[in-house]
């Protein structure tokens, strides 16, 4: 696959000063592949209490990270805050740390694939399904159109 080699500007990239991304307030180095998506930034902390260690704790705004270690993997717990526009800030940015070089600000050579895992409070049609029950679910539906701005939303949607 062909790279995009162009310098992205740094009106569609912010880095702080201190070499942070803009809303997330991370380095590149602080997300692991594995990377659990909360809601709620008090969500974080109750998955960090099952890491074995802890490598990094930030915090701005309602975005919440810790990066750590369970059972030997290195995984990292963040949070969303409310509405798919923060999960677009979110992920945009999840990208840019692991997929753009931020001295050069070039995209990386070789892509990294991370794998978002979304944890949070759902509803159900289902009478079946009680209050509270764990639910895994391999397929969303989204009422809200974003996924409508985005190139080859036809490629993984099923209208």
């Amino acid at each position: 696959m062909l790279r995009d080699m162009r310098t992205i500007p740094s009106s569609e990239l912010i880095i702080n000063g201190d070499g942070t991304i803009f809303h997330l307030h991370l380095l590149p180095e602080q997300i692991s592949d594995i990377v659990m998506l909360v809601g709620d930034p008090a969500r974080v902390d109750m998955i960090a209490a099952y890491f074995d260690e802890r490598e990094c704790e930030v915090e701005s705004r309602e975005f919440k990270t810790v990066t750590g270690t369970y059972k030997g993997r290195r995984m990292t717990a963040l949070s969303t805050g409310i509405g798919t526009d923060n999960i677009d800030i979110v992920v945009t940015e999840l990208d840019a740390l692991a997929n753009i070089d931020f001295a050069t600000r070039q995209v990386k050579d070789t892509f990294r694939q991370l794998t978002l895992v979304r944890l949070g409070t759902s509803g159900a049609l289902q009478p079946d399904i009680k209050v509270g029950e764990a639910v895994f679910s391999r397929t969303s539906v989204g009422f809200d159109g974003l996924l409508n701005y985005y190139a080859g939303r036809n490629d993984v949607c099923d209208r």
